[in-house]
């Protein structure tokens, strides 16, 4: 099970406006709170503790901002290109451009870490990074996160 089982063309921003590490995470659970029904603020404030914890910035541009949801709603992810890099603590101290949100219901964890280690090891190559960053369009994202077709392997 990978990210892309629980990311849709629709889920995906390619032009996301926001000058800080809090703007990102408050648009985020924005958007993740429209698109699931949920309350916006107990979305932020879940990815606001994880954070709280060490930043969710994998390095190379990327950050991967996670949380467990009360109850058993249906794990939610999204794909955010950010117009203009931020600053979202990264250790290796690049700005973030590329940001992978994903919830998981708490009462329901047996696909969380799969799914996070699955999107970890589909962002390591440094073309897979190049080809999100010049995207034109959702789709093109969506295929890039699925990886090779096995037609391509």
């Amino acid at each position: 099970m990978g990210i892309t089982d629980h990311l849709a063309v629709a889920d995906v921003i390619l032009d996301l406006d926001a000058t800080s590490k809090r703007g990102v995470l408050e648009r985020l659970a924005s958007e993740a709170a429209r698109r699931s029904e949920r309350d916006e603020t107990e979305i932020l404030d879940a990815l606001r503790e994880r954070e709280r914890l060490g930043s969710t910035a994998l390095g190379r541009g990327v950050a991967l901002p996670h949380a467990p949801l009360k109850g058993n709603p249906p794990p939610l992810a999204l794909f955010a290109r950010l117009r203009r890099p931020i600053d979202f603590e990264a250790r290796d101290e690049e700005p973030v451009d590329l940001v992978i949100l994903v919830l998981w219901p708490e009462a329901s964890l047996e696909g969380f870490l799969p799914t996070l280690s699955d999107t970890c090891r589909s962002l390591r190559e440094p073309q897979v990074l190049r080809h999100l960053r010049s995207a034109k369009a959702a789709e093109d994202v969506v295929a890039l996160l699925a990886g090779p077709s096995p037609a391509a392997t």
